[in-house]
């Protein structure tokens, strides 16, 4: 089951739109910074964010860091939205058939 900080993670905007830039692939934080409506630091911050929740991680680049999704992270959340997709569907399922036997 997906690390519910993953979920939480997520459910901001502006880690959402860096999440978003690291599908193109791997990234600095100047890079990912470029067109957001906050600073470089807050960028880091946010990506610290991410890394903790294991949606992204990091490698050394030269002078820099590079930043990109962690595949296994991102797996987790999938399943995760899976299986509560499959509950939801056999809840409603149940909830139909029961009506169906219900009617006249």
């Amino acid at each position: 089951m997906a690390n519910l900080d993953s979920i939480t993670a997520l459910g901001d905007p502006t880690r959402r739109a860096i999440f978003e830039r690291l599908a193109g692939g791997p990234m600095a934080v100047g890079e990912i910074a470029r067109d957001l409506p906050v600073s470089r630091p807050a960028v880091s911050q946010h990506l610290k964010v991410l890394k903790q929740a294991g949606l992204v991680s990091d490698r050394a680049d030269a002078n820099r860091r590079l930043y990109s999704m962690n595949p296994g992270g991102l797996e987790e959340v999938h399943a995760w939205f899976d299986q509560f997709w499959n509950h939801a569907l056999r809840a409603f399922k149940a909830t139909a058939e029961q009506a169906k036997e219900d009617s006249p």
